[in-house]
């Protein structure tokens, strides 16, 4: 089973260091491929430890979880040999970061109560689908057309639902997302960004274990290291209720929401596509739209 950490496979900073390092070619970087058998994918260790400036066997010691202590100068150098775009840099920051810490005390899932006032703004934003979403993507409460933009959550437990278990799990996500591999990805790489920061986190932990087993395409995908989070954008549905649409959305941090973000959607004033947004905020009323508690 694949999980945030593996006993015997090193440390998350190690994994994610060798999964870059295997994307990365000598033609990549200026190298001329020497002689032999080149036995993995990617530059060898030697190759990326001195392009970074560092010992070959510090970098191995790095890769092994043998050494967890980088300094930042080093993070850094690492970060431009592998041609880390900002958002892997960032990540590698956190891994280093997480990777220096020694505690005892077992990490605890978040607060699942909502700041006050979220019932209400949810209510106001209405025809435009919305919905609250915790760091690990559960659903923590939407209006109605939030809920029903994802068809037949509705019907899961308040506890289960889960954007990430949505697109793998339930079986119509495939084809009701117009370009479902692209979204599982973006989906993936924002779960990534989190393990960098809170590797130990038991929701997160749960759930990465729980989609592990039961998909393996997120098993394939979470093995990839990649890190893309994602605030704004525009996605595309088959949907049952409304048709072919490709709406916008915005994501918003909550102040003291642990993570927590409203994401908002949204479609071109005057079109057809805004009318289907409002039949969509109309239809048949959905079950408990909440799975958390809201301070009054």
């Amino acid at each position: 089973m694949t999980t945030t950490q593996q006993p015997g496979a090193g440390s998350a900073l190690g994994r994610f260091l060798r999964a870059r390092r295997e994307e990365i070619t000598p033609a990549d970087v200026g190298l001329t491929a020497g002689p032999g058998i080149r036995r993995t994918p990617g530059l060898r260790r030697e190759e990326l430890a001195t392009l970074a400036g560092v010992s070959i066997d510090y970098y191995t010691r790095l890769e092994r979880g043998k050494e967890t202590r980088p300094s930042p100068q080093v993070v850094d150098a690492l970060a431009r040999a592998l041609k880390l775009d900002e958002a892997e840099h960032e990540h590698l920051r956190d891994l280093a970061a997480s990777a220096a810490r020694r505690s005892t005390d077992a990490p605890k899932a978040p607060s699942r109560t909502l700041p006050p006032g979220i019932a209400q703004i949810l209510e106001r934003l209405r025809p435009n689908p919305a919905y609250v979403m915790s760091r690990n993507m559960d659903v923590l409460a939407a209006n109605p057309g939030g809920l029903r933009l994802l068809p037949g959550i509705d019907e899961w437990p308040a506890a289960k639902r889960n954007v990430a278990r949505y697109m793998f799990l339930h079986p119509d996500a495939t084809t009701f997302f117009a370009d479902w591999e692209n979204q599982v990805r973006g989906c993936v790489a924002n779960l990534r960004a989190l393990a960098g920061t809170e590797p130990d986190a038991p929701d997160l932990q749960a759930l990465v274990g729980e989609l592990s087993v039961k998909s393996p395409a997120f098993a394939k995908l979470w093995d990839r290291y990649e890190v893309r989070p994602h605030t704004t954008g525009r996605k595309s549905y088959h949907h049952p209720l409304i048709g072919d649409i490709t709406l916008g959305y915005q994501g918003f941090d909550l102040a003291g929401g642990n993570g927590v973000r409203m994401i908002v959607y949204y479609a071109e004033p005057g079109t057809g596509q805004e009318d289907a947004l409002a039949l969509l905020d109309m239809a048949s009323p959905v079950e408990d739209a909440s799975a958390v508690d809201v301070q009054q």
